[in-house]
């Protein structure tokens, strides 16, 4: 059984750092693209940055230059680091990767159950 879980969540200060992790575990054959997503209260889930197995980054506009993505394949992790956060960036924060297990022909899009990310102004 694929898993996603993220810790690294918190309570942290406007203007603060906080960062992310998130680890794939099962009996996996390959990972694809990896990403991190937000959903704040009474609003859809929203990207906020993608890469992929290569590194190939994609921001959306509200993370660029602010959060960091990054991946390490040997341990089938994602990271996001997150800076000079905002309250606007309070949300519950969701890993996704594309996951192929052992034995299986495609892959999968799994999602983590999520981190709880809050920015006190």
């Amino acid at each position: 059984q694929v898993q996603l879980v993220e810790s690294g969540g918190g309570l942290v200060e406007a203007g603060g750092s906080l960062s992310l992790s998130c680890a794939a575990s099962g009996i996996i054959f390959r990972v694809g693209d990896m990403g991190w997503y937000r959903q704040a209260p009474g609003k859809q889930r929203e990207v906020v940055a993608t890469i992929s197995t290569g590194g190939t980054r994609i921001y959306a506009g509200s993370a660029k230059g602010r959060f960091t993505i990054s991946r390490d394949n040997a341990k089938n992790t994602v990271f996001l680091q997150m800076n000079s956060l905002d309250p606007e960036d309070t949300a519950v924060y969701y890993c996704s990767a594309r996951i192929q297990e052992r034995f299986s022909s495609a892959g999968v899009n799994y999602w983590g159950k999520g981190t709880l990310v809050t920015v006190s102004s």
